[in-house]
């Protein structure tokens, strides 16, 4: 079925007509036909895959052991798992007729976080599920209400005759179905029943409303006015002469959004607060009640909400709100996902674009958010939210609970925005005139000058600007020198590999507490000496806590030939050992230079030497520009990294 079809066919079965008995029928035999907004969302959103952290060393650290649930319908919600479980939790509750049912769901979160994606998402999953409204000849409920509204007075009996619970049942009839009765002399089956699907684009039970002027903004944005055009014909009083445009009344059975809900005034929010306990609201005319039954999402940033919280006047109101904050991603992996989301969907998508610049990116939004720990890193600090572990370079570093605890609940609610940090990676990738390209040095001059161009308080620019200058270009003239090393070095496989098996047999002698002959010299090494041979290899690579990691890399090198048949790991088939070994190889920077430089060389067999540099490089992923501007950076550097 192609596209076209596939439209004309997803309309026709939209507009299915039926009468009531007929819906009061198939009501009887499947519950779908008369289910809440939470229970469609809910089925929209689907079962969720449960996750064993346990299996997963780095997720272990993160959720401490837990079993998690991550929903599908949100998977491109990167970061989010906390945040997703109380909003499923919200749907979940209230679909099971719990307190929930009556309260607003409310995002609160900083500027870019996520509430508006969270609210489109949410508003696209209520599309999935049909819903089924009252038809009295060719007009359609203007409010969408429910067949169900006729019966608000009879659920005993319809519970009793069609198993339908009375909780399913609206509180009443709208006025415009109240006049359409009248007017059938009470015959109930001259109304028709038509399934139709929520649509964001025509306002099907899905509507959204903004905060407007605080002077001439009422309650009409929610439940409509009279349409004056229709005065001529109806009396004020009239429920045909009414105009049902307002969010409440679009939006029943269905969503209504309320961005910045708290910036409206306060005489506008009032009608929420029947709609959420009784299930209807008063319109601005002297007509009956107006049915009410869907869900009202709201959001806005921590300052609206605080404002709002802390007038003693809005009591009420604050009794009737879910809150689910909605903080910034802590995680640098998860950070790395949402920037690569975002290329993918834009044209840069085949723009070449330089290991560790999205990393580094990354990084320092997420330590922008983080609360400054004491007597610890930011940077240990990001890491063991990432899920690391730190135990063998940082001693001071805590665990990620200690981290939490000293941190508050608040974390995430402040810092760089996801939105402001792929405004700089646009910038980087434009950067140069001649190739649209991205690479860590571009990225830490643009982000240096767009911090001063904030206009931040003293404090935090002075934060930022630290983690620019201090800790990413530090730790990036350490990646980018073992790239340009290991890219120089033709062939060093066997040179760790010899290391790797001289520092087993070394630490295992030393863990043994015995003395070791070399079999070629014949020199007996005791424990003192081996303790010496061993700290040459970990000392470049700065572990801290020697004792654990010489246990640790021995007995995955004697598990690892116990199970392969005596056979040895490669030195590089465990990441800890290979990251000691690769500091130990790369200690001495200065033999390279001359090769790297782009300078002109002075005889051929350096020159051969650079050109299989620059391939070496260009498989690693880096365009033949990218090298000078990042082999010219690290030549400028390398004096401050000794």
């Amino acid at each position: 079925m192609n596209i076209l079809e596939k439209i004309k066919t997803n309309y026709s079965a939209s507009m299915n007509e039926m009468t009531v008995a007929a819906y009061l029928e198939e009501c009887k035999k499947d519950s779908k036909m008369y289910a809440k907004p939470a229970e469609r969302i809910l089925d929209a959103i689907g079962e969720p895959e449960i996750l064993d952290t346990r299996q997963d060393p780095m997720l272990s650290r993160i959720f401490s052991n837990k079993k998690i649930k991550i929903y599908p319908a949100f998977k491109d919600f990167y970061g989010m798992e906390s945040t997703i479980e109380q909003i499923v939790s919200y749907f979940r509750h209230s679909a099971q007729g719990l307190e929930e049912k009556k309260q607003i769901l409310y995002l609160m979160g900083p500027v870019g976080g996520g509430k508006s994606s969270l609210a489109e998402k949410l508003k696209h999953l209520m599309q999935q599920h049909p819903i089924y409204v009252l038809k009295a000849g060719d007009e359609v409920s203007p409010v969408f209400e429910s067949p169900l509204g006729l019966f608000a007075d009879y659920t005993d009996e319809l519970e009793e005759e069609y198993n339908i619970p009375a909780r399913y049942v609206p509180s009443c009839m709208s006025p415009w179905a109240s006049k359409r009765l009248r007017e059938f002399d009470g015959d109930i089956n001259r109304f028709k029943v038509i399934r139709l699907f929520p649509s964001i684009q025509e306002q099907i039970a899905i509507s959204k409303t903004e905060p407007g002027d605080e002077n001439n903004q009422d309650i009409s944005t929610l439940v409509g006015k009279v349409d004056i055009r229709k005065l001529a014909e109806y009396q004020q009083s009239d429920p045909d002469a009414y105009s049902y445009t307002g969010g409440l009344c679009l939006a029943n059975q269905g969503l209504l959004e309320f961005v910045e809900m708290f910036k409206a005034p306060i005489k506008v929010l009032n009608p929420l607060l029947t709609a959420t306990q009784e299930k209807n609201y008063k319109g601005t005319e002297p007509i009956g009640a107006i049915p009410f039954d869907g869900i009202i999402l709201a959001h806005s940033n921590e300052s609206e909400w605080a404002k709002f919280l802390n007038d003693k006047k809005n009591e009420a109101f604050l009794d009737r709100i879910y809150k689910v904050q909605v903080p910034y991603c802590l995680r640098v992996s998860e950070e790395i996902k949402i920037y690569e989301k975002l290329i993918r969907e834009s044209s840069l998508r085949e723009a070449p674009c330089a290991p560790k610049t999205i990393e580094l990116l990354a990084e320092f939004s997420v330590m922008s958010r983080l609360k400054e720990p004491e007597n610890s890193s930011i940077y240990s600090k990001m890491r063991v939210y990432n899920g690391e572990t730190l135990r063998e370079t940082d001693p001071n570093a805590k665990s990620i609970q200690e981290y939490r605890d000293d941190a508050g609940i608040n974390e995430g609610m402040q810092g760089i925005s996801t939105r402001f940090a792929f405004k700089i990676l646009s910038k980087v990738f434009n950067f140069d005139s001649e190739e649209i390209a991205a690479n860590p040095v571009h990225l830490l001059y643009v982000l240096e000058q767009e911090v001063i161009k904030m206009m931040l308080p003293p404090e935090a620019e002075t934060k930022y600007l630290h983690l620019i200058k201090s800790v990413l270009a530090s730790k990036y003239a350490e990646f980018i020198s073992d790239e340009i090393q290991k890219a120089y070095i033709e062939s060093y496989s066997s040179y760790g590999q010899n290391i790797f098996e001289k520092y087993v047999i070394f630490a295992d002698h030393w863990i043994q507490n015995n003395d070791y002959r070399d079999p070629d010299s014949g020199e007996i090494f005791d424990r003192s000496i081996l303790n010496e041979e061993l700290e040459k290899i970990e000392k470049p690579a700065g572990i801290a806590n020697p004792k654990d990691f010489r246990s640790e890399v021995t007995n995955f090198f004697l598990r690892f030939k116990a199970n392969h048949g005596g056979k040895s790991p490669r030195w590089d088939s465990y990441e800890k050992i290979k990251n000691v070994i690769e500091k130990k190889i790369f200690t001495n920077t200065e033999d390279l230079l001359p090769v790297v430089s782009f300078t002109v060389k002075t005889n051929e067999e350096d020159e051969k030497k650079h050109r299989d540099f620059t391939r070496r490089m260009r498989d690693r992923g880096y365009t033949d520009k990218q090298i000078r501007i990042l082999v010219d950076w690290f030549m400028r550097v390398r004096k401050t990294m000794a």
